[in-house]
């Protein structure tokens, strides 16, 4: 396996990706904007999801926008 992506969607409203991995040996081949592809055709009517900051650039050059900035909470390390 070279790539995944894990779409999630409630069938009707959205989409959201939490999760796109592809092998490193295989970056820059084609196989994320593959997968990007297939779960844009698989979403219903939007697709959400977060990106690391590294990567934003590609996911911008596919015509994605970026959006709200999401909240979080970490909790101490123990």
């Amino acid at each position: 396996m070279v790539g995944t992506v894990r779409l999630l969607t409630d069938g009707y409203f959205f989409g959201t990706i939490p999760e796109l991995m592809v092998d490193p040996a295989y970056q820059g081949s084609g196989v994320g904007r593959k997968l990007m592809e297939l779960a844009w055709e698989t979403s219903p009517t939007s697709l959400y999801f977060g990106a690391q900051p590294d990567k934003e650039g590609f996911y911008e050059a596919l015509g994605y926008e970026k959006g709200l900035q999401a909240y979080f909470r970490r909790k101490p390390r123990s």
